[in-house]
């Protein structure tokens, strides 16, 4: 029987032939991390309360410790920024802003970015 693959959230390291559901105890094959904690579900969102999405989970209070919520669903992408990555972020301030994101592009005043009040 095959497993999934999936990225740890901690060092990005492909999981191969993981089982689901996910076993608590399970750990990473690279760097030994535990795989069952929040930052490896799908419902992990930092901008929401408690970092969690699913509305009925208890809170956990350590996101990247081993867990007992019932409600994780594996991320397969993880260690690879997904939902969570700024670089998106980053990117719609710099188009809404007309920079190009390279070192020296920043304003450097009010007045460049906002323009004088001629």
């Amino acid at each position: 029987m095959s497993g999934i693959e999936a990225s740890c959230w901690k060092c990005g390291g492909i999981q191969k032939d993981i089982l689901l559901p996910l076993s608590r105890t399970e750990e990473c094959q690279h760097c030994g991390t535990d795989l069952h904690v929040c930052r490896m579900c799908r419902f992990y969102d930092t901008s929401v309360n408690n970092a969690c999405r699913e509305p009925v989970a208890e809170l956990v209070s350590d996101k990247t410790r081993a867990n007992f919520c019932g409600y994780l669903e594996l991320r397969t992408d993880a260690g690879q920024g997904g939902a969570n990555d700024s670089s998106a972020a980053t990117e719609g301030l710099n188009d809404l802003f007309g920079l190009d994101g390279t070192p020296g592009d920043e304003p450097k005043s009010l007045d460049d970015l906002f323009g004088s009040k001629d």
